[in-house]
Order: C-alpha cells, then structure tokens, then sequence
C-alpha cells in the first residue's frame, strides 16, 4: 500500500499531524522505537491509578481552540497545578506566592513582600548577571535563591549555578497573590483516564508499527520504506541522530525514574507534586500519581524524578539550548531545509523545549502548510 507519510514517533507532534493529515483525506504509516504510542505523555494504569510513566504532565493552555481540540478526545478534570517545595524541614508554596513569603519570612502583606525582595536584590549589588546565581540573586535575593533556587537547578542541570548561563533563568514567577496555581492559563486539567486514550484517539485507523528505530525500519522494511510508498517523511526523532550525527552530537539532559507501588499506604505525600530543593537529596520531586485524578482508593504510587547526564542511547528529555549547541543546532537545521520531502517536528526534531499546547500549535501549523 502506497502512503502519503511515514511518521516517525507517535508523540502528540506526530499524533496531531497524523489526525489532520487524515481528515484532510491523506494516508499516514507510524512508526515509534518505543514500545508503545504517546512519547512522554504516555500513561498507564496500574493498580486502578493513571501513571505518568515519563514525569508529570499537566496540560494548560490559554488557547481555547486547543483546549476545545483536546476536549474531543477526552474529559478533563479540575486539576490545578500546586507544587509544594521541601527544603530540610521546611515546606513551602509554589510559585513563589504569598504563602511562600508568609512562611519564610512572617511577611502578611504584598508590600511587604516587595520590600523584602527588593532589600535582598540591593544587597547584592548585581546589575549585569553573568551566571545563572546572579540572574537569580537579582530577580528573588538571597533567601529565595538559597533555598528554593539554587539546589533544584543544579541537580536539574547537573552543574553549579555559577557555572550556568543566566538567559536560562530569564524570569522567576513571583506573584503577590497568596494564590498556588502554578499556571496562570485559563485552561487546565488531566485527562481522565490517561493522555494515552488521547494519543490512540488521534491515530485511530492510522497503521502503527511499535518497538522499532526509524534507521532498523529502513533496514527491516526496504518495501516499505521505498521512496515509491511513502511521498514525506516526519521525523520528530533527534535530529542529530537523523543526520548521523556528522557535525557532532547536541546536547541534552536526560531523566531516570524510580516508581514504587505503596500498597498500604492511602496518601504519601498529600499532593500529587512535591519539589526536594536540596542539593543533597538525589531526586527533584516525587509525583504521586493518584492526585492526578482525586484518587481516594486503597493504595498509592510514587515515582522519583532523578536528573541524569545524557550519554548516546539514553533518553533525551530536555535540549540544553546554550550558545554551543544552539549554533551547532542551526547548521542541522540548515541540512534539514536540504532534505527533500522530510520534515522536521516536536522537541527532538526541533531541538526546543514544547508545552504541549504549543506542540499541538506547532503541529497544526505544519499540517497546514503541508495541506497549501
């Protein structure tokens, strides 16, 4: 059977292209090298609770076009965003809100606040930042910094933050509102059930071949992958590795998670989101996943969140879009624009981070465009 495109990675990028493409009456082949569909929003039931496999996912938007256009393939849930952040025995509030300054520092007033804050950015004195501790220590000060900063990051990023750029740290979300919604879009929630429901939504009646790299499937499938079969190619893989990695490998930050059933246990933590913002705890967060969806049942599951080194073969999560990589990333870019009939999409193929409004945003564009 001849087909208009073969999709590599059945991600949302890949999933949305793939639904529009077919309502606009094309023909679309998937393929995805893990062993199931949905990239990083992948859930699965376990134990009667919908967990994230690949960390937490909450989906926000203020673009009500995108949230109709999700809400056709599921119902979502009220779900607010309210991260709590442990420092030794001290938690507080995320986003740093006026709970989070209550708790620090006594203060009960928003001018209060402000002038504690901006006490903080006099002392240090910093007018032009140069590494990621002054751009923090100019926007929030020391205590802030200090304690809900400056662990997190460099287990994040793996590398201390006076050894980082500042641009990664541009703004800090600091409200004077004592209001814990982590997002200020008008549209948030989960899924209920799973974004995994939404993902099989999308590709219904679209042909998925699972657990097979893109480069195997050309070797394994020569009939298929003839240029007679398949008219475009979308690549939502590494575009380094799509390229052979001829001008070197980009850079990236990679994630490991350690998930554990409690079957004794009814609620771990009281929040589905909790941030450990020392440096001397391995881990970033634990997610408990039934919180997700107000889960009451008996039994509970966690997963740890460990930052690790990206190494070839390991999982890519997040692009470290510094000078280097940025540069080396545009000469890709420049090789993608050459490549006849393949397009480029999502996180990996772009080489930037995506909310996942965004990536559906960016996937209807292309389909778009693709459709002219």
């Amino acid at each position: 059977m001849r087909y208009d495109y073969l999709i590599v990675g059945t991600g949302l990028f890949g999933a949305v292209f793939a639904c529009e493409m077919k309502k606009a009456g094309k023909t679309c082949y998937c393929i995805d090298r893990r062993p199931n569909v949905g990239g990083n929003i992948y859930t699965k039931e376990e134990n009667g609770i919908q967990v994230h496999k690949y960390g937490a996912h909450i989906f926000h938007t203020s673009n009500k076009k995108v949230w109709d256009y999700v809400n056709q393939f599921a119902e979502f849930n009220h779900y607010i965003n309210s991260p709590v952040a442990v420092y030794r025995d001290e938690l507080y509030n995320l986003p740093f809100n006026m709970n989070t300054f209550n708790r620090m520092w006594g203060v009960r007033t928003p001018s209060e606040a402000r002038a504690q804050i901006e006490k903080q950015r006099r002392a240090e004195g910093i007018t032009e930042p140069g590494n990621l501790e002054e751009q923090a220590l100019s926007l929030v000060g020391r205590d802030v910094y200090e304690k809900l900063v400056k662990g997190y990051t460099e287990k994040q990023w793996g590398r201390d933050c006076k050894d980082l750029p500042a641009f990664i740290i541009k703004r800090l979300p600091v409200r004077f509102t004592y209001d814990n919604n982590y997002f200020t879009d008008r549209y948030q929630g989960i899924p209920i059930g799973g974004y995994t429901a939404i993902i099989e939504k999308l590709l219904k009646d679209t042909p998925v071949q699972l657990g097979i790299a893109y480069k195997d499937f050309l070797k394994e499938n020569a009939a298929k992958a003839d240029p007679d079969t398949f008219d475009k190619i979308l690549y939502t893989g590494m575009i380094d590795e799509y390229f052979d990695y001829s001008l070197g490998e980009l850079q990236y930050r990679s994630l490991r998670f350690e998930e554990e059933f409690l079957p004794d246990c009814d609620n771990y933590q009281g929040n589905a989101v909790v941030n450990y913002t020392e440096r001397e705890v391995p881990y970033t967060r634990i997610i408990e996943h039934k919180h997700f969806e107000f889960g009451t049942g008996k039994g509970t599951v966690i997963t740890r969140e460990y930052p690790a080194n990206w190494e070839m073969g390991d999982e890519p999560y997040y692009p470290i879009n510094d000078d280097r990589n940025n540069e080396l990333f545009g000469r890709y870019r420049e090789f993608a624009e050459k490549e006849k009939n393949v397009l480029f999409g999502g996180r990996l193929g772009q080489y930037r981070y995506y909310d996942m409004d965004k990536v559906i945003e960016a996937a209807w564009d292309m389909a778009e465009a693709e459709l002219k």
